[in-house]
């Protein structure tokens, strides 16, 4: 690239995807837009034309990440490749569309969420307005290497000194599911009101960057969406919805996300044929709330069901055709093919007795559910605003498992929540004895700016956050080692993934933004010695989250295979071919 101007040839474009699963299903998107629009991914950052980096803004940790990156990428800019247009989409400019472009000019673009299949149109115009920038030798740009800490600190401050959460905060207001407009920065009231529905890059200064999000988003693929996987070819992720309807009071995603949205049950159908087809063995169902899937599709809604009482009363109520979760199981489960459906991201509150008798009625569905409760103290879940009450918690997981024989359940925990007593946590400490959970995953509590818990008094100092989580972990250690033991003898059915290394072997620390500290470093030595071992995943074991088996001998990757389990560490099996 010379003065902002590719070279001749198609425009190259790197790609960098952080955060989640769902967020990884855009990226997917965005780069099969690229590629059907004739441009080239490049995997050497420098050597791109321009960089777009899809971020993570879930909890603090998360978005000094996503900023660091982006540091990070335009440190490497200014030094090898200073015409490259630097693009900054996902969930940072979905939350903070209004700041960034300020406390990040590096950037020449910001793209939301509703954007990802428009990208090649957003390179194109990154790349004008790079080229703008470097013909203007004497502009003044911030010090690229102040950290991401500081810049952080800086976008916390103004959240915390504007009415930001009261005029875009649209989750839980009047506004939600109601406002639709692009914001490129903040501006009188009547200016915001004048702006309503126009494009952001026709209400830009010439001189910032392009920002192109809108305020709610109402995005959803289709089959016909371009997408190029990154998964392996033996899974993929499957979007079933996009958006929450939750009032959690911690949360900040329906605010980044916009409200739930179903895809149609025929279109999903279709890509999961096609993946089945491609070799995928495991299809992982994704969404904010998968238990919530095709209730927005149902014929006279007039608002979305939160409380388990009236999503049940409402579930029964459903004329015959309506798809649900449920159908959506079904219909999956009679396809053709060998593979595994796994359940990911289901809430409490939304499971009904129809749900739990077409897990346990289809084959083809793992034995396995995601259901993330965050606590188990009852005023703890009335402050989160989760839905639930203990006794309701108790009761489900008692009918799942009765119900669903051998099945697997991972939960995840907050700790740390403002108001959380000693008394909170040992309530907390006792239920994890006392369920046995086959997977946890441990939060501390993030305070994000514009929710409601954030503004909560009896904020937890972050030490005793600490001490909190080491401990709930220290006791899921103490649960998760006998359940491995549990295994030992037994015969199970793996999908075997790539061969490992001796490296791997000894790193057995799991950390992801949405599930929390899963497991750390095991202490002592490792029962695995130095013979060659393959890496695989039984039923009750998501891809990157869960457990491994480790395999003596060599397995056939992407493909299912019978193992016997003769030891364990304290969160994975080892096994032989059976």
């Amino acid at each position: 690239m010379k003065n902002g101007q590719p070279a001749e040839g198609p425009v190259r474009v790197g790609l960098i995807s952080l955060g989640c699963a769902k967020n990884l299903v855009d990226t997917e998107i965005m780069l099969g837009s690229l590629l059907k629009d004739g441009l080239e991914i490049v995997n050497d950052a420098a050597s791109a034309d321009a960089v777009i980096i899809n971020t993570c803004a879930f909890i603090d940790a998360a978005q000094a990440e996503s900023v660091d990156t982006i540091l990070e990428s335009a440190q490497v800019r200014e030094a090898q490749n200073r015409g490259q247009a630097l693009i900054v989409s996902g969930c940072l400019p979905q939350r903070f569309r209004g700041e960034l472009p300020r406390l990040l000019p590096e950037v020449d673009a910001f793209m939301g969420i509703d954007q990802v299949a428009q990208v090649s149109s957003i390179v194109q115009q990154a790349l004008q307005q790079r080229a703008q920038r470097m013909r203007n030798a004497e502009r003044k740009t911030r010090n690229s290497k102040s950290n991401a800490a500081s810049r952080l600190a800086e976008l916390n401050r103004h959240l915390a000194a504007t009415t930001h959460d009261q005029e875009e905060t649209l989750g839980g207001s009047e506004k939600f599911d109601k406002t639709k407009a692009a914001i490129a920065q903040r501006a009188p009231r009547a200016a915001r009101r004048a702006r309503v529905g126009r494009p952001a890059s026709s209400i830009r200064h010439p001189a910032s960057p392009l920002v192109n999000v809108q305020v709610r988003p109402s995005y959803i693929p289709d089959y016909a969406t371009p997408r190029f996987r990154l998964t392996p070819r033996h899974f993929a992720y499957l979007k079933i919805a996009e958006g929450c309807n939750h009032p959690c009071s911690f949360c900040v995603i329906p605010r980044m996300r916009g409200s739930h949205r179903s895809r149609p049950q025929a279109d999903l159908i279709a890509e999961a044929r096609q993946l089945i087809a491609d070799g995928v063995k495991e299809l992982n169902l994704i969404s904010q709330d998968s238990t919530y899937y095709g209730f927005d599709l149902r014929p006279n809604r007039a608002a979305s069901i939160a409380s388990p009482e009236k999503f049940s009363a409402a579930a029964k109520n459903l004329p015959a055709t309506a798809p649900t979760l449920c159908t959506l199981l079904r219909e999956l489960n009679a396809l053709a093919g060998h593979f595994w459906v796994r359940l990911l991201y289901t809430h409490p509150a939304h499971w009904t007795d129809e749900l739990i008798q077409t897990i346990a009625e289809c084959p083809k569905v793992a034995r396995y559910v995601d259901m993330p409760l965050q606590h188990i103290h009852e005023n703890m879940l009335e402050r989160m605003r989760r839905e639930t009450s203990r006794q309701y918690i108790v009761d489900l997981i008692r009918k799942i498992r009765a119900d669903i024989p051998g099945i697997a359940i991972r939960t995840t925990f907050i700790v740390g929540f403002p108001g959380e007593t000693e008394a909170c946590f040992q309530a907390l400490l006792e239920f994890i004895r006392e369920t046995q959970f086959e997977r946890v995953g441990v939060f501390t509590y993030s305070q994000e700016a514009g929710t409601r818990a954030a503004k909560m008094e009896n904020q937890i100092p972050d030490r005793v956050k600490k001490q909190r989580r080491d401990q709930a972990m220290a006791e899921q250690l103490r649960v998760a080692r006998r359940i491995c033991a549990s295994f030992v003898g037994r015969t199970i059915k793996v999908l075997a993934e790539r061969e490992t290394s001796e490296n791997e072997l000894r790193n057995t620390s799991v950390v992801s933004w949405e599930h929390g500290l899963i497991r750390e470093a095991s202490a002592g030595r490792s029962p695995l010695d130095h013979r060659r071992y393959f890496v695989a995943r039984g039923e009750a074991d998501a891809p990157d989250i869960d457990g491994r088996v480790y395999v003596r001998g060599e397995q056939p990757l992407g493909e299912f295979a019978f193992v016997k389990i003769i030891g364990h560490t304290d969160y994975d099996l080892i096994a032989e071919p059976a």
